[in-house]
């Protein structure tokens, strides 16, 4: 409803993740992925997507020091790795509609990069 009224909706977590997790993390085909995202969502697709992108190594550093990990947090590197790569191929594959943000970069660092990034779109449309 909130798009219908030209609300802008802001979610954590998209289909993306999904091609990321599932396709690039697990092996699941992605036609299959893609199969699920038509019929599930239709035609619709985020305008924007933002992915705070860092190494796995500062990852898990960061998981691993807000405490017990949860059941994808325990997954070995190539899991990650595998997952970051899918993230990365989607991000070149439909660069305007990803913008990459360093999340090594200091907190302050990264919520002013997003914050640009996030007036640049809207004062774009």
């Amino acid at each position: 409803p909130a798009l219908e009224q030209g609300i802008y909706v802001i979610s954590d977590r998209f289909t993306d993740a999904t091609y990321a997790y599932q396709s690039g993390g697990r092996g699941v085909p992605a036609e299959k992925v893609a199969l699920l995202e038509n019929f599930v969502q239709g035609d619709v697709r985020p305008d924007l997507t933002l992915l705070l992108d860092a190494p796995i190594e500062v990852g898990m550093a960061r998981a691993k020091s807000r405490g017990k990990l949860d059941r994808f947090e325990e997954e070995e590197s190539a899991f990650f790795n595998n997952v970051r790569s899918n993230y990365l191929s989607r991000a070149k594959d439909e660069s305007d509609r990803f913008k990459i943000v360093d999340a090594t970069q200091p907190l302050e660092n990264v919520q002013s990069d997003i914050s640009n990034i996030l007036k640049e779109y809207i004062n774009g449309k």
